[in-house]
């Protein structure tokens, strides 16, 4: 099975990373990160690259396409050539997903017109502008189409995609392996949780989502 994560500059570590440590793991899976052109692509917070190894054009129709979010995605919404990508490799994919605002991406192409789809909090309300339906759900699946809400959330789309493509039992081994057993020290992962204060704090530092 072969997996492309396309990156760009600005994008999120985690939304890339995390599918990447769950879907590495199968055995004859191979994850490839690609873009427009090959090479280091930084992050959102311009601390981290990752690096690109193959070209839209050398990786046109992978099995399965994971689409990372971050602040890069706002200047790809007009962009046809990773548009064009995502449109093309679509048709052939098994699966196409996304993480956080990567949906965003899936929606500027048409990829998700009449589908339930999610992203982070703070941009659910762009969906419906894409010509998707909201939903504010952690991971959501409609057909071969899968979108995540934000960050940590792509490790859950990745363990529910390995489940359906393999089974539960796969998926279930490689969570064990990770210790994916969230425990965090705070219950306000999510805006039906938060205190209005936090979520206002996190509306006013952008840079906290």
């Amino acid at each position: 099975m072969n997996i492309a994560i396309p990156i760009f500059e600005r994008f999120t570590a985690l939304d890339a990373v995390g599918p990447y440590e769950v879907l590495s793991r199968p055995p004859g899976w191979t994850v490839t990160f690609v873009a427009e052109t090959t090479g280091p692509k930084r992050t959102e917070t311009e601390m981290l690259s990752l690096s690109a190894d193959a070209t839209f054009d050398e990786l046109p129709e992978p099995e399965i396409v994971v689409v990372p979010g971050g602040y890069g995605t706002r200047a790809l919404m007009h962009d046809e050539t990773i548009l064009d990508w995502l449109r093309h490799a679509h048709e052939h994919s098994t699966y196409t997903t996304s993480v956080c605002t990567g949906s965003l991406l899936l929606g500027a192409a048409g990829i998700l017109d009449g589908l339930e789809a999610t992203t982070h909090w703070m941009a659910l309300d762009k969906l419906a502008e894409l010509g998707a339906t909201p939903v504010n759900r952690r991971v959501v699946e409609q057909g071969k189409v899968i979108t995540a809400a934000g960050v940590s959330a792509g490790i859950d789309m990745a363990l529910t995609l390995v489940a359906r493509a393999i089974g539960p039992e796969m998926s279930q081994a490689i969570q064990l392996g990770i210790e994916y057993d969230p425990q965090p020290p705070f219950d306000t992962g999510s805006l039906d949780k938060a205190p209005q204060a936090i979520v206002d704090l996190v509306r006013g530092v952008p840079e906290l989502s």
